[in-house]
């Protein structure tokens, strides 16, 4: 057994079939989404600070008119991870998601990884996000700096404050949170469409040429640096701007726009029909955001030159600069409803994660308590809350957003093998939905995760490994020894003896 020890495929998908859970945490989570709801959920936290502020960045810094292209490689590399996901929660539909999948498949050690990595992911995401709302609405509403804004902010009030209501929807009950995703998305799915039919019109041909500017060295010496992506950091080659490496890098960098899709997969114990419902849920949400990205992309970079694009609002910008100030107002107020959603899904997502944890003995059992009225684990969530809220009000954390990405990224690597290691092991197992091409398309999701996570900073690798090193003391303090499968094998050597 040891820390490689694996929990047995069939009792998890036994948790399904139990009755709803208790305030013990005894139990199933109470079913009440359909695919419509899983896509909602998915766009709900996909579609938000990724393309309403890193459009401009990266095509300014490193992509140019190609940062579509930069867009069309992530969700590539997600879409691939979705095949891999979808397969297995069809089959093995549960709140811990990854966690589980890797608990059945390569062991208690690893599944604690990318446990403590999603709780990273989700919880920095939230932070970040919430952030950003309160400096989207400061500029609609013109609201005092001191408390909303980014920079000049003591505590940031406006972060403060979403958190708080949106952690007491995801504690009211995942009914509650879905009529509040489903919602935002609509408002803000029109927004985005309205962004591109009308931008359409205003497009200059002339500002897409080159779509692939020259590559240019980066300004300053920053070869070597903890700043360069790693894999420049241990080749030694000279960091560029532009280019194909610069397509490369800004792929890297908006894979933050696409994280998160995985939490749908975490709602697995809450769809009513997951073997059918999963893979739509999964495959909708990449689908659809991924051509509201490249269309998005496109009318910005081609309403605009790039070199002149705004880092913080290019969308707003861009209409703003052809004499269109009132669809600025427009975008900020979709802003605010998307990232408003991202914000609650993050919330409920974590929420999940810690209900298996906790099922599984790897915390204490208390925090992963389901609310007998509400039906959700309303001891996690608080605890998200809080942190999430201190997090948001307290620190300025937009330099760890790159983190987001190297968490998603890790965790899409884990999914992918586990896809195979299962069809090594588990053959008979019902799969209603399978992964095309199998072992091609789960070793191709590996190895492009892998590429991006290279081409991420050396900086984001050293605390990612600080942040794995932390959960490595609390698995050992704790959930080594408090491990549900470890006291059942303490429980068979007693009565052996």
């Amino acid at each position: 057994m040891g820390i490689t020890r694996r929990k047995s495929v069939d009792t998890v998908v036994h948790q399904n079939e139990l009755p709803p859970a208790d305030i013990d945490g005894e139990g199933r989570l109470h079913q009440d989404l359909r695919a419509r709801d899983l896509v909602g959920f998915g766009i709900g936290i996909v579609i938000g600070t990724g393309i309403f502020t890193l459009t401009g960045l990266q095509a300014k810094e490193n992509a140019g008119p190609a940062v579509m292209v930069s867009f069309l490689i992530a969700g590539g590399v997600s879409l691939l991870a979705a095949l891999c996901y979808a397969e297995l929660a069809a089959a093995v539909p549960t709140a811990g998601s990854s966690y589980t999948y890797a608990y059945t498949t390569i062991g208690e050690v690893f599944a604690w990884i990318i446990a403590w990595d999603l709780v990273l992911e989700f919880a920095l995401g939230a932070a970040v996000v919430a952030r950003g709302w309160s400096g989207y609405l400061a500029g609609v509403f013109d609201l005092p700096d001191r408390w909303f804004a980014e920079e000049g902010s003591t505590v940031n009030v406006g972060a403060i404050a979403i958190v708080l209501v949106l952690g007491w929807v995801a504690m009211r009950g995942i009914r509650e949170s879905k009529w509040v995703t489903n919602g935002l998305v609509i408002v803000k799915v029109s927004v985005c469409l309205f962004v591109i039919a009308v931008g359409v019109f205003h497009i200059d041909p002339d500002n897409l040429v080159p779509f692939v500017p020259p590559a240019e060295p980066s300004s300053g010496d920053a070869t070597g640096t903890l700043q360069s992506p790693l894999w420049q950091f241990l080749s030694g080659v000279e960091p560029t701007h532009f280019g194909i490496a610069g397509v490369v890098v800004a792929a890297a960098v908006v894979f933050f726009a696409y994280s998160g899709f995985e939490a749908v997969a975490n709602l697995g114990e809450e769809t009513r029909h997951p073997a059918r419902d999963m893979p739509l849920g999964l495959l909708g949400t990449i689908g659809i955001c991924s051509v509201l990205y490249v269309g998005v992309c496109l009318v910005v970079t081609g309403m605009v030159d790039y070199r002149e694009l705004s880092e913080s609002d290019a969308v707003a910008q861009v209409f703003r600069d052809v004499g269109l100030e009132w669809a600025g107002v427009l975008i900020g107020i979709a802003a605010v409803a998307g990232l408003t959603s991202v914000i609650l899904v993050d919330i409920v997502a974590m929420g999940r994660i810690g209900f298996a944890l906790a099922r599984d003995g790897l915390i204490p059992p208390r925090i992963g308590a389901v609310h007998p009225t509400w039906g959700t684990p309303f001891v996690m969530t608080a605890i998200t809350v809080g942190f999430v809220a201190v997090l948001a009000g307290l620190v300025p954390i937009a330099v760890l957003a790159e983190m987001v990405s190297i968490g998603t990224l890790f965790a899409f690597v884990v999914v992918a093998i586990a896809v195979v290691v299962l069809r090594r092991t588990r053959p008979d197992m019902s799969r209603p939905f399978r992964t095309p091409l199998v072992p091609l398309v789960p070793i191709l999701a590996v190895v492009c995760c892998v590429g991006l996570m290279a081409s991420l900073a050396v900086e984001t690798w050293l605390r990612f490994l600080v942040w794995l090193l932390l959960g490595f003391a609390v698995y050992f303090g704790y959930g080594y020894r408090h491990a549900q499968l470890a006291r059942r094998a303490d429980a068979d050597a007693s009565t052996q003896s």
